[in-house]
């Protein structure tokens, strides 16, 4: 147990020393009585504006003490030989870790992409280069040894382990079959404008059964499970649009199929695009695939990862959403949260900490190979060092893939085995 002064018990500061002390199984107490600071016997620690004699001191910036959002004069110092961020020249890893875990930058960003998403090169993580780190867990644990170097008995931390999360998103159950007719002649008009013969004659082989569609991958997925491994997939069935191009949710067919997979895998929802700006999608989205399953539907994952914070968030917390899975970035690797362990998402617009679970991912296929432009061997090597960021600090390493990609289909070929290297990364490394 440390007991703790401070002058002010906020939210921020308790969800804050949660993140710090709770996984690691250290006990805390807040107080800001000093005369019960001085005469307990307790191992104490100050982070206020006062100094106390013989009581080891950070001095706090005022972001903890916050209501609103305001603007710091941002910048990066050294704690404990650990880079961290400074507030109006205050070097704080305690307010850092909070800083970066509430996405408090993104609240008022104007700066967005074509499909309105907070873009990884605005972000305090990509400007000092620390977005491949688990910066929240580093400054956590750099505080710790602060406070172990000074000799108070805290106890040892606990070793936070390292959970394997492979995750799925469905955008389109198939390429070829279960198209409505329309949809068919549509895209073999397209190709023979277009001269894809190669698609043409693909397309024909699979609607009369003479080759497997080239995204159903459906039993390579279930061949993970039976492999030991917890896998999460996320369907899209909002309506056909531009960037919503799956089967139809009223296909019996497609229905079983989704059936099937929830005997294997932990089923979410892939919100469409257009339900990112439009609640009335995302409940009947919602509604489509818990009658499908019969059972409600606790997870999701943003199509296109589009997260809009802190509106994204309430929406999927207000309709029983209990976690999801969007954390990360399109065209960029890493941990966009600065961490991989699940953590309760903060409301800043509320300035409460809710029961809604945020699970960050480090990397997805698509970044890999079509924002980055990397080999397959790249590829490899930057899993590689993602992982072993995981495996010192702990938290789920969350990974994307689609049933489209795993197919070795077009650009895609060769790729399944990236996949396999992050399966087996564990064994590899002996």
């Amino acid at each position: 147990m440390i007991l703790i002064y401070v002058e002010e018990i906020s939210e921020r500061l308790l969800y804050t020393f949660d993140f710090i002390f709770k996984e690691r199984r250290i006990e805390y107490r807040l107080t800001n009585d000093k005369h019960f600071l001085e005469t307990s016997s307790l191992p104490k620690f100050n982070y206020s504006t006062i100094d106390i004699e013989h009581t080891l001191y950070i001095q706090p910036s005022t972001l903890l003490f916050d209501e609103n959002i305001s603007v710091y004069g941002i910048d990066k110092g050294i704690f404990e030989d650990e880079e961290c961020l400074s507030f109006n020249n205050k070097i704080d890893p305690i307010a850092s870790i909070f800083y970066v875990l509430s996405r408090m930058e993104e609240y008022k960003s104007m700066y967005v992409d074509q499909h309105g998403r907070f873009e990884a090169k605005n972000s305090v993580l990509y400007r000092f280069n620390w977005l491949e780190k688990v910066v929240c867990d580093r400054w956590a644990e750099a505080f710790l040894r602060y406070l172990l170097r000074n000799r108070l008995e805290i106890g040892l931390p606990k070793q936070i382990p390292l959970v394997m999360n492979p995750t799925f998103d469905i955008d389109e159950t198939f390429s070829y079959k279960l198209k409505s007719p329309l949809r068919t002649w549509l895209s073999t008009l397209k190709d023979l404008l277009t001269g894809k013969k190669d698609r043409l004659i693909e397309r024909q082989r699979v609607l009369i059964g003479k080759r497997i569609d080239p995204y159903d991958t459906y039993d390579y997925i279930k061949s993970i499970v039976e492999r030991g491994f917890s896998v999460n997939m996320f369907w899209l069935l909002g309506d056909y649009a531009k960037y919503d191009k799956n089967i139809s949710h009223r296909s019996n067919k497609h229905r079983r199929i989704i059936q099937d997979m929830d005997k294997y895998a932990t089923i979410g929802l892939h919100p469409s695009y257009k339900s990112n700006s439009y609640e009335f999608f995302l409940l009947n989205e919602k509604d489509r695939i818990e009658s499908i399953l019969n059972h409600p539907v606790e997870h999701s994952r943003q199509h296109f990862l589009k997260i809009n914070i802190p509106f994204t968030y309430q929406i999927l917390h207000s309709m029983g959403f209990k976690k999801d899975y969007t954390m990360g970035y399109a065209e960029a690797i890493g941990f966009r949260a600065g961490t991989a362990r699940p953590f309760r998402w903060f409301d800043l617009s509320k300035n409460e900490m809710t029961s809604f679970v945020i699970q960050p991912f480090a990397y997805m296929d698509g970044t890999l190979n079509e924002y980055l432009k990397l080999s397959v061997d790249e590829a490899k090597e930057k899993i590689d060092t993602l992982y072993a960021e995981v495996k010192e600090y702990g938290g789920h390493f969350s990974f994307i893939w689609h049933n489209s990609t795993i197919g070795q289909y077009g650009h895609w070929k060769g790729w399944r085995e990236v996949l396999e290297h992050t399966l087996n990364i564990e064994n590899e490394r002996k």
